[in-house]
C-alpha cells in the first residue's frame, strides 16, 4: 500500500487561485472568493491588491487566532455588488454531468468540497462496473448530497443520511437539477442510524462517511471522531456486502495521518489494495493546498 494524493483534475469550474496567511483564494464558476484557510500558514504569491480586486465576495471570522477554527463560527461575507446569494457550477467526468447549487452559507462554506471530485469518479466508475440493477448505496454525514446524486446518477438506490435539515433540503435540491429522483432521505444522527441497521441486518453495496471531526445529532447526541470513529466504522462493517462493494472514509481533521483511516478500516475489513492518503487542491501559483485524508476500496 503505497499513500497517494488525490486532486480534482481537469474541473473547469473550480481553481485554486492562491492561498496563504490562513486564506485561499478559489474560483467556483464565474465567482471567486476568499475564505480562511489554517493550513496555509505560508505567504501569498499575488499581492494583496490582486487578491481584493479578484474577490467577488470574502468570509472573515471574528477571531484573533486565524489558525485555529473554533466550533462557534462567528464572522461573515462582504460582497461585491453583482454577487449572488447562490449560484451553480458544473462538473463532467466521461457521462456523468453533474449541477451542484452553491452558496454563501453563515459559517463560510459554498455547499461543495472540490477535493472531493476524485472520490465522486471512483464512485461512478464502480458503480457502473458492476453493471447490476440493484446496487444500493448509504451516504453518511452526506452534507449536501454531490455524492448521493453521483451515486444516483450511476444507477444505485441511495439511502442519505445527515444530522442537518437544512443540509437534507440543500442535497434535496442538487437531486432536483440533476432531473433524478428517488433518494431516500434521513434526518437523523449518523451513528444511531447505523447501529439500527446493523441490528436489521441490512446490507449495502456502497457506504461512504465524510465524518466532521465534533458535532450534534438533531437531539443533541454527540460526535467525537477520535472517540467513535472505530465503534462507527466497525458497525459499518456488518453493513457491507461481502463483495460487489466499496467502502470511501474521508477526514477533514487537522493532525490526522492518512494512517488513523487505513488503521481503523484495517481492524473491521479485509481489504485488497486499499487507497489511502491525502487529498489536495492544486494551485497554479505552486502552493499546494492539503485538505484532508481519505481512505477507501473495492471489490
Amino acid at each position: 500500500m503505497n499513500l497517494k494524493l488525490l486532486h480534482p483534475a481537469s474541473w473547469k469550474d473550480y481553481e485554486l487561485i492562491d492561498s496563504g496567511n490562513g486564506q485561499k483564494l478559489e474560483r467556483f464558476g464565474k465567482f471567486i472568493l476568499v475564505r480562511p484557510e489554517p493550513q496555509a500558514i505560508w505567504s501569498k504569491v499575488l499581492p494583496e491588491k490582486e487578491w481584493s480586486s479578484l474577490a467577488h465576495a470574502q468570509f472573515d471570522r471574528e477571531q484573533k487566532d486565524r489558525f485555529r477554527f473554533s466550533d462557534e463560527v462567528k464572522g461573515g461575507w462582504t460582497r461585491s455588488k453583482g454577487m449572488p446569494e447562490s449560484w451553480q457550477v458544473q462538473y463532467h467526468y466521461g457521462n456523468l454531468n453533474l449541477t451542484l447549487r452553491l452558496a454563501l452559507t453563515s459559517f463560510g462554506h459554498v455547499g461543495v468540497f472540490p477535493e472531493q471530485g476524485e472520490n465522486w469518479n471512483f464512485i461512478y466508475d464502480t458503480i457502473k462496473g458492476w453493471k447490476s440493477e440493484h446496487i444500493r448505496v448509504l451516504n453518511l454525514f452526506a452534507y449536501t448530497g454531490a455524492a448521493s446524486v453521483v451515486a444516483r446518477s450511476a444507477g444505485a438506490e441511495v439511502t442519505h443520511v445527515d444530522a442537518s435539515r437544512p443540509g437534507l433540503n440543500w442535497a434535496n435540491e442538487n437531486m432536483r437539477l440533476n432531473n433524478l429522483s428517488d433518494i431516500r432521505w434521513v434526518y437523523e444522527d449518523a451513528f444511531k442510524f447505523v447501529k439500527r441497521e446493523a441490528k436489521r441486518g441490512n446490507k449495502y453495496n456502497g457506504i461512504i462517511m465524510d465524518p466532521p471531526p465534533y458535532g450534534r445529532g438533531p437531539e443533541g447526541e454527540k460526535w467525537t471522531l477520535q472517540e467513535q470513529l472505530n465503534e462507527l466504522i466497525g458497525m459499518s462493517s456488518r453493513l457491507l456486502e461481502s463483495k460487489n462493494r466499496f467502502f470511501i472514509l474521508s477526514m477533514y481533521a487537522v493532525g490526522l495521518s492518512p494512517l488513523v483511516g487505513l488503521n481503523v478500516a484495517k481492524t473491521h475489513f479485509d481489504m485488497k489494495e486499499p487507497d489511502c492518503g491525502e487529498f489536495y487542491l492544486a494551485s497554479k501559483n505552486n502552493r499546494d493546498l492539503p485538505m484532508g485524508t481519505f481512505l477507501r476500496f473495492a471489490s
